[in-house]
């Protein structure tokens, strides 16, 4: 049976990304959705964005968009945008694609390859035939193809209401320190706070099985029906 996986958001957690895709044991015909967020706070962006791009050479990976991106791509031309990214975790982003470690790199130093990735390969939402994907929430009465973008990638989880397509809606972005998803039965969070010392989450939304990875190393199993 074809699964689809959503990985919450990873914010330059290098060390539980590669512990949970090892502990999840990915299968060719899996369907990965990345929930955005890629970039940010953790220690190892450029890491991060790596491993994504190569894991999309080997599997279906659906990349999507998350706000932190859209941050990191406006920073480039906006000094307004760029004060408000090192606020928000873009300083560590910049300081692990410095050539000199320990001094904060530029916009120079980013590989050609990791900005096509970010600029051109990720996408807005993502759906299949029971749930649809978002990085931060949908709109519950548009279509998928109508959302606005601070729906899609800043509001907050709240206490959203059934989309009007039927669909169960998995996102991320806001940060469930707790350290395991909300679940509203139509609405799912998977962001579970892998920079803050929290887990790396990745859903499988047939079985609702949860793999969760840390920056320590550890792993654990949850199931969607027990949160």
């Amino acid at each position: 049976m074809n699964r689809h996986l959503a990985i919450g958001d990873i914010h330059g957690c290098i060390t539980a990304l590669k512990a949970l895709i090892d502990f999840v044991g990915l299968r060719p015909d899996d369907t990965i959705v990345t929930l955005g967020d890629y970039v940010d706070r953790g220690p190892d962006s450029r890491a991060v964005v790596d491993f994504v791009i190569n894991l999309g050479k080997t599997h279906h990976l659906v990349p999507l968009r998350g706000n932190h991106e859209i941050m990191m791509l406006d920073s480039r031309e906006k000094k307004s945008w760029l004060h408000a990214w090192m606020q928000y975790g873009g300083d560590a982003t910049l300081l692990s694609y410095s050539p000199s470690p320990g001094v904060a790199g530029s916009f120079a130093d980013i590989p050609e390859s990791h900005m096509d990735f970010l600029e051109n390969r990720l996408v807005s939402y993502y759906e299949c035939e029971t749930h649809f994907f978002v990085h931060a929430n949908a709109d519950a009465d548009k279509p998928l193809m109508d959302q606005t973008d601070p729906s899609l990638y800043w509001r907050k989880y709240g206490d959203p209401k059934a989309h009007c397509s039927g669909k169960i809606m998995v996102c991320g972005h806001t940060a469930q320190q707790s350290g395991k998803p909300i679940n509203n039965e139509h609405a799912i969070c998977i962001d579970t706070w892998a920079h803050g010392g929290g887990w790396l989450s990745c859903l499988d939304v047939e079985s609702g099985t949860i793999w969760q990875a840390n920056e320590s190393g550890d792993r654990r199993t949850l199931s969607i029906a027990d949160n």
